[in-house]
């Protein structure tokens, strides 16, 4: 075997490997921190990936793809792929199954909303299920995973700094008898998140490992839009052991909507079902107005085979309370449509995971 060219070195293969891209998600293996390590020697390269999933798909993809990149490298030489499975967090082994195992103490159930993309009303979701289910009994806790959109100080009028207690945990905000931990407690409402992926993850890893949250029947992670390394990051921390869609009836938020069940479908993580938001807006006279298209999501959830969990439409009161940080959650059912869609997807979540 001959030498080593001089361009073929650890930094060159590793920018080559910016080219594949985690199955399921945008972002590449080697932005993930997914590539231990590379070394070049004459006539041979050897990748060293570590991956922690339960699907033997996703090894076996990032093998080929990274063969295809590499193998088409002038004068490369032999390459060597090894891969590293690690055992994620398991996921429930379906929405009948028995209480999983959440790797936060005191946690019975982790209850992830989620989007396909921004402005569809996921925090919104997120908040009024989580009063919803403290209506019914529960002990719930509400955690923003949005970094750079947190909404959650705002929505439920919190203002204060959290305190640590004396095993440096993070002690959760608490509002309408949920406790609450978001990056807007940690910021005034000037100030932007700037940080790059990997502190991005570090603060994840923290919100859910390093806060007290004490004893709760669910957490409900107010995920932030969009497949990214965050996502990535928390169904690798923990077991989630559902998670809700959140999409309009537009189409432009349903194509995105489709990508979010694909990707935690590729993941393991069970699809509690689909909720439309924004499905019409109702006028004092009762005519309803499909501002967004009638019933996209309700087509949608039956393409997908999964349930359709409720439809909420646009609701004046949603806005103003979710502004004054009371959810709409907490008016009564009777006196509330939106109010009463809460609930009862709530009734059904505390049905498929007791």
């Amino acid at each position: 075997m001959g030498d080593t060219p001089a361009s073929m070195n650890p930094d060159f293969i590793r920018e080559a490997l910016r080219q594949v891209r985690y199955p399921g998600f945008s972002r590449d293996i080697i932005s993930f921190g997914l590539v231990k390590d590379v070394k070049c020697e004459p006539g041979l390269v050897t990748v060293q990936i570590e991956v922690a999933t339960r699907d033997a798909k996703v090894p076996e993809q990032i093998f080929k793809d990274c063969h295809a990149i590499l193998d088409l490298l002038p004068d490369i030489g032999t390459v060597k792929i090894e891969i590293d499975v690690k055992d994620a967090p398991a996921a429930a082994g379906g929405l009948g199954a028995t209480v999983g195992k959440s790797s936060i103490p005191g946690v019975k159930r982790i209850i992830a909303v989620a989007s396909g993309k921004g402005g569809v009303g996921k925090s919104t979701v997120a908040a009024n299920l989580a009063v919803a289910l403290a209506a019914t009994g529960a002990k719930v806790g509400l955690c923003d995973c949005d970094l750079y959109g947190p909404s959650v100080s705002q929505m439920f009028a919190v203002d204060e700094k959290p305190m640590a207690n004396e095993h440096d945990e993070i002690i959760p905000m608490e509002a309408h008898g949920l406790k609450l931990m978001s990056m807007g407690f940690l910021l005034d409402d000037r100030s932007p998140v700037i940080v790059r992926g990997p502190m991005a993850t570090r603060y994840t890893q923290q919100f859910l490992r390093q806060v007290a949250w004490g004893d709760l029947d669910y957490l409900v992670l107010d995920l932030p839009p969009g497949t990214g390394d965050i996502q990535l990051t928390i169904v690798q921390t923990v077991t989630v052991d559902g998670v809700i869609i959140v999409t309009t009836p537009q189409e432009v938020a349903l194509i995105d909507a489709r990508k979010a069940v694909s990707m935690f479908a590729k993941v393991n993580v069970p699809i509690l079902g689909l909720i439309e938001n924004m499905a019409w807006f109702e006028c004092d006279a009762g005519k309803k107005y499909y501002l967004f298209g009638k019933e996209g999501g309700v087509k949608e959830a039956e393409h997908l085979n999964v349930p359709l969990l409720g439809q909420i439409p646009i609701n004046i009161e949603t806005r103003e309370r979710g502004d004054s940080g009371a959810p709409v959650a907490l008016v009564s059912p009777e006196q509330n449509k939106v109010s009463a869609a809460f609930h009862q997807i709530a009734g059904y979540v505390r049905t498929k995971l007791p």
